[in-house]
């Protein structure tokens, strides 16, 4: 079994519309590599992976992790 099934997942909840969501790479060089747009209401789910080691959320959203939860003004 890969370790990409044991990784947690974290939510995001738009509460406005044109939340961004960016995925910044792991490595010596951290670059953006993926963008999403969420308008209001829409939830994305995610998790970090090899490629991905840090998330970027702007816009009013509230973040769900398993360490608990946090709204992003």
């Amino acid at each position: 079994m890969d370790n990409s099934s044991k990784t947690d997942f974290f939510v995001i909840k738009a509460l406005e519309d044109g939340v961004n969501v960016i995925g910044l790479t792991r490595g010596t060089d951290t670059r953006f590599h993926h963008s999403e747009k969420l308008d209001k209401d829409e939830v994305m789910i995610a998790q970090f992976t090899e490629h991905t080691s840090a998330v970027k959320v702007r816009g009013k959203a509230i973040i769900q992790t398993s360490h608990g939860q946090m709204e992003n003004n």
